[in-house]
């Protein structure tokens, strides 16, 4: 990186990036953000766009096409993007988290045969972990990766839920036991979408993110060869939990760029509304909310800062992204909630854009481990220091 950085200020190549994610979120993102979300369908020119500017090799290692951003440039995208749509930007982290797994944990000639094109955008990337009774707990997954030696292949059963980039994906890391009854034994494989037995379900009816794609995902009988798999069998587990910290420094940022969105939106009908024969932005109370607002923006931004700067120092940065995600995500809800309230009954309609953002707020809250989780890291951080 080019130009000095201090504390949690951009160095001058980061402040290109954010400038540059900025303005196509503007252009490009949020004016079609509220009619994809009133569809229920992705916007793929967008994506076009993304992996014009580049993007979608941002975790891709330069020696195959990306950017190998760092972690602090990852949040400021991520920021961006869910300034526009939240929907876009959920799409663009999890095609990330797969081409980091590859980066970190494919071999050279996955990597050779995947990267390059996923840089480019094509194919898009999905990530296999949670399941309909094992979300919270991925040690509990039932899918089940039985050896075939004799064709030297893993033969998949199973299904997994709430996978993002579902059925636009053409690619999915896919996390499974090698041994049904020995939680020891999960296991990441490399699974294309065209695989016999990879069967896509449904996309959900979801209370927000309507945009983005969502569904379960089955395996029956779906074989993949043993050159397909990217650990050592028993070691996915621990490269799964590794990826999600990344992982949820991005929703943290993603949070942000919600909770920004629902600030902006309020102050600006602040100033053009009247009530009692004054702007709304000259009722105190009303300026108060604005300003207890700002601060729970300001605040979480830091805190994501902060994660990315020790994830990049090469710092042990769970708790941190723990943090981070915890307070960015109650901000988020707690900023478009007042936005809401700011814009009264108009805030209750489609004609605004913070009853959306009240919507995708909430699944912060929820993905890439929940609130109760992230605390649960920070608590086990406190006393494992002790």
């Amino acid at each position: 990186m080019t130009g000095a950085r201090v504390g949690s200020a951009l160095t001058d190549e980061q402040a290109a990036v954010r400038d540059l994610v900025r303005e196509f979120a503007r252009e490009e993102v949020r004016p079609g953000a509220r009619e994809a979300d009133a569809e229920g369908s992705f916007p793929e020119d967008v994506w076009d766009g993304l992996a014009e500017l580049g993007l979608t090799g941002l975790t891709v290692p330069e020696a195959y096409g990306g950017s190998d951003a760092d972690e602090t440039t990852y949040a400021v995208v991520n920021e961006e993007l869910a300034h526009g749509s939240l929907a876009v930007a959920t799409a663009l982290s999890v095609h990330c988290l797969v081409t980091s797994c590859l980066a970190e944990f494919a071999t050279d000639t996955q990597r050779e045969r995947w990267l390059p094109e996923m840089a480019e955008g094509r194919p898009v990337g999905a990530f296999c972990l949670s399941e309909p009774h094992a979300g919270s707990n991925p040690a509990g997954m039932s899918t089940t990766a039985e050896h075939d030696p004799d064709a030297d292949e893993y033969v998949l059963n199973g299904e997994k839920q709430w996978i993002t980039n579902g059925s636009r994906a053409g690619v999915a890391v896919v996390f499974a036991k090698v041994d049904p009854d020995d939680p020891d034994s999960i296991t990441q494989f490399l699974v294309p979408a065209d695989a016999a037995g990879f069967e896509v379900g449904p996309s959900e009816e979801k209370l927000g993110l309507r945009a983005s794609d969502t569904t379960p995902i089955a395996f029956d009988d779906c074989r993949v060869p043993a050159a397909n798999r990217l650990t050592e069998e028993g070691r996915g587990l621990s490269a799964a939990l590794g990826t999600l910290t990344g992982g949820r420094i991005g929703i943290a940022a993603q949070a942000v760029g919600v909770a920004w969105a629902a600030l902006e939106a309020a102050t600006a009908y602040a100033e053009e509304r009247e009530q009692f024969g004054e702007p709304l932005s000259e009722i105190q109370t009303i300026r108060h909310k604005l300003a207890e607002m700002s601060t729970d923006v300001a605040a979480s931004r830091l805190l994501v800062r902060e994660a990315a700067r020790r994830a990049e120092a090469g710092e042990d940065a769970r708790v941190a992204a723990a943090q981070a995600k915890y307070r960015a995500s109650e901000a988020a809800m707690s900023v478009a909630n007042e936005a809401v309230q700011i814009h009264g009954g108009y805030g209750y309609t489609v004609e605004y854009d913070v009853e959306r953002f009240y919507r995708d707020a909430k699944v912060t809250e929820i993905y890439e481990g929940t609130t109760e989780i992230q605390k649960e890291v920070i608590a086990r951080g406190l006393f494992d220091t002790r």
